[in-house]
């Protein structure tokens, strides 16, 4: 099954109203990055555990560590959980910039140093996320 194939059957488990959330999430950051890198982690370890929630990532920036290694990573990030839909903004140096520039004017949601967390689109206002997810996109192509 390839990636699209993937986030579609995901999307699809996903019970309504998250699952249309999910897909409305994933058209708007399509259309902002149209031509972007798609990825699906099934929150799956090297033994099969789960270990994590699966998520959908958009676009690729290069992890660089200390070592001098690197790794490529998504940029943008949605996975469900329990409560709602996370949305991940990775790769952002200033860990405080989320929630100080989006926090307020975004609505019901927990704004954390890469993850805005909230229950349904319905709770937040639409434009600073994809205010935010924009920054994203462009904080990483910045820097690589």
């Amino acid at each position: 099954m390839d990636t699209q194939e993937q986030i579609k059957v995901y999307i699809g488990s996903q019970p309504e109203p998250k699952r249309s959330d999910m897909q409305t999430l994933h058209h708007l950051i399509l259309e902002i990055m149209p031509a972007c890198k798609l990825w699906f982690l099934d929150g799956k370890n090297s033994e099969n555990k789960t270990v994590a929630n699966p998520n959908i990532g958009y676009g690729f920036y290069t992890i660089k560590y200390a070592d001098g290694k690197t790794r490529e990573f998504y940029q943008i990030g949605i996975s469900a959980n329990k409560t709602g839909i996370s949305v991940y903004i990775l790769g952002i140096d200033d860990k405080t910039y989320l929630a100080k520039t989006y926090g307020k004017e975004i609505g019901n949601a927990s704004v954390t140093g890469y993850c805005i967390k909230f229950k349904a689109l319905k709770d937040i206002h639409i434009e600073p996320l994809l205010a935010a997810i924009r920054y994203g996109f462009e904080a990483q192509n910045q820097n690589n």
